[in-house]
Formats: structure tokens, C-alpha cells, sequence
């Protein structure tokens, strides 16, 4: 289920996951990173589970991935390019608690955005806190005044921030590291895989969410 809506930074295009209209309890969009689209496999492994706990995904692909470019441009750009998809998405829930979240890049728009889209609450997965090797270079600000329940999902040898690096977060929001895990979730061939407890703490968290 595919549909291209109409933003200042050109076309976004949603792929949506429902739930089981009966079961349906929350509607969740997820954005994806400046480095690749909504296959990665943390967003994929969202799409295929959470449907099944009652949430509707909604993965959105920006404006500059459906035009085949290859750099994203700059955050307010980005921003543009999902607003008007997050709007869209939250009117279509209706009565429904509508979330936003994204992968990376697309967890810092999620953050500086999130308020003003509607949403109810932020997932934050693999956040960027700093670029590697830059920790000077600090993205908490975004992180920490994204003025919405916030979930943050880390790995634990994430370049761009492991779980120990992060400040201590506003008591609205909840740090779920995980044992393992780099930036894309990926983890060494003696490591259990993580995307399992990546989706189970999501669908925990937005399960004790207020109503």
C-alpha cells in the first residue's frame, strides 16, 4: 500500500503496514537515515512486527530518495520534506494515538518535529548523538527537547553514540540499550541478534503509553 504525498521538497512516498482494523491502537510513522531507505533492516523488522501487536506502520521515504538522489540535503529541508507526510498520516488515524519516529537522520527529524506534527510520543532508533569519532559535536539538544515521550533504542557499539555517552534524559523519556548492535544493528557473528528486543521494546513502550 503505496501513496505519494505532495511537500516543499518534492514528493514523499508512504508504505503502509496495517494492524488488524480491531486490534489497531496505535498508527506509528518511521523515517529512515541519510544513508539509505526504508529497507534497512530495524525499520523492516518494525514493519513486520508491530503490525501484529496492533500498530499501523507507516514507513515514509523522503522527498530526495524518491527523486533517486543520493545525498540527503540539509535538516530543514528534511523537516519540509516530512511534515506534511506526518500530518497527513495523523489525520488519517483519526481517534487513533498517532507516533513519529525514524532511524538515524530520520530520528533527529522526528525529535525537532514531533510536537508540532501532532504526534503523541517520538521513537528515536539509533540516534546519532555526535558524528563518529566527534563527540565534541554534540545532537542531544535535539534529543532532549523533542518535548514528546521519547523512546531511544541504541546499540551498544553504536559509532554515533553508544547508550553510555548520552546525558541524562528528561524523566518523559526512556534509553533501552541493547547488548550488542552498531549503528545499523548489526552485530558481530558472536553476538545474539538484537532487532527482536528493538521490536519488543517498542511495542512495550507504546503500549504503556498514556491514552
Amino acid at each position: 500500500m503505496q501513496e505519494l504525498i505532495p511537500t516543499p521538497a518534492g514528493d514523499a512516498r508512504i508504505t503502509r503496514f496495517p494492524a488488524p482494523a480491531r486490534k489497531r491502537r496505535a498508527v506509528l510513522a518511521l523515517g529512515h537515515g541519510a544513508g539509505g531507505g526504508i529497507a534497512a533492516p530495524d525499520l523492516q523488522a518494525l514493519a513486520a512486527g508491530l503490525p501484529g501487536a496492533g500498530i499501523d506502520v507507516v514507513l515514509v521515504e523522503q522527498p530526495w530518495v524518491v527523486a533517486g538522489k543520493r545525498l540527503a540535503p540539509a535538516p530543514k529541508t528534511l523537516d519540509a520534506g516530512w511534515l506534511p507526510v506526518a500530518e497527513a498520516v495523523r489525520e488519517g488515524a483519526r481517534r487513533t494515538p498517532f507516533l513519529v519516529g525514524g532511524r538515524s537522520a530520520g530520528a533527529r527529524v522526528a525529535c525537532r518535529t514531533g510536537a508540532e506534527s501532532g504526534a503523541a510520543g517520538v521513537v528515536a532508533l539509533a540516534f546519532p548523538l555526535h558524528p563518529p569519532g566527534k563527540p565534541e559535536k554534540s545532537r542531544a539538544d535535539e534529543l532532549v527537547d523533542s518535548g514528546l515521550p521519547t523512546l531511544v533504542v541504541q546499540g551498544a557499539t553504536d559509532p554515533f553514540g553508544t547508550p553510555a555517552e548520552f546525558p541524562q534524559l528528561p524523566r518523559t523519556h526512556r534509553l533501552v540499550a541493547l547488548p550488542a548492535g552498531d549503528h545499523g544493528f548489526k552485530v558481530k557473528k558472536t553476538e545474539e541478534p538484537v532487532l527482536d528486543a528493538l521490536v519488543a521494546a517498542v511495542v512495550e513502550w507504546i503500549a504503556a503509553l498514556p491514552r
